[in-house]
């Protein structure tokens, strides 16, 4: 999209993450501290916002997306025990169908919650609260996966154990991990970390909130 404007944006992923994953608007204050003249063909944020979700769709269509490192032992590790999955995600139903056709082990999870199934995005706690009322039981531990601040800041407000699964350096990091969270960089580190008993893996009536 910036591109497209004559802007080269000089930031990595995990800069790049470092700004997106809060609200939009701080995106967009950041764009113009770096580029000034942004606005001066005439379209707006929005314009400029629903291009870059717009390059979204074409980069997954054209199949550039995977998974990330780590993922598909895990997702083949839970699907062998029988051990029940979800995803909670504010991503619309056109993108989960799009990864799900290009990565069957995605199917390995059978439950989603997209965005278009609950009101109050993250941070707010709904969308996982909705997740663990209608598919665990009382009785079931359960375990959720973000690799955001604003995600894990709805998985803590539940009762399922937190991980947060990034290697985006947040400042919120050491509070979440004394408000009890688990931080790994990657999959790979988590899976690691299971094989080496220091990560508890559920029995086969936990249920795990992915997001």
């Amino acid at each position: 999209m910036l591109q497209a404007r004559g802007f080269i944006l000089p930031w990595d992923f995990n800069r790049y993450c470092l700004t997106a994953h809060y609200h939009s608007d701080k995106i967009e204050k950041e764009f113009l501290e770096l580029f000034p003249s942004l606005y001066d063909q005439g379209d707006s944020w929005e314009i400029l916002y629903a291009e870059k979700k717009q390059e979204v769709m074409s980069l997954l269509r054209s199949g550039k997306v995977g998974l990330m490192p780590g993922v598909f032992e895990l997702l083949t590790s839970l699907q062998e025990a029988k051990i029940k999955c979800c995803v909670v995600t504010h991503s619309p139903d056109e993108l989960v169908s799009i990864m799900r056709s290009q990565h069957p082990i995605l199917d390995a999870i059978p439950l989603w919650i997209t965005r278009h199934d609950y009101k109050k995005p993250k941070p707010d706690p709904e969308c996982y609260l909705k997740a663990i009322n209608e598919y665990a039981s009382p009785f079931d531990r359960v375990i959720g996966f973000e690799d955001s601040p604003r995600g894990l800041t709805a998985l803590l407000g539940t009762r399922a154990e937190a991980v947060i699964i990034c290697e985006v350096e947040y400042p919120e990091i050491p509070q979440f991990i004394e408000r009890g969270a688990r931080h790994y960089s990657t999959f790979l580190d988590l899976n690691e970390a299971r094989r080496n008993n220091l990560f508890p893996n559920p029995d086969e009536k936990d249920v795990s909130p992915f997001a």
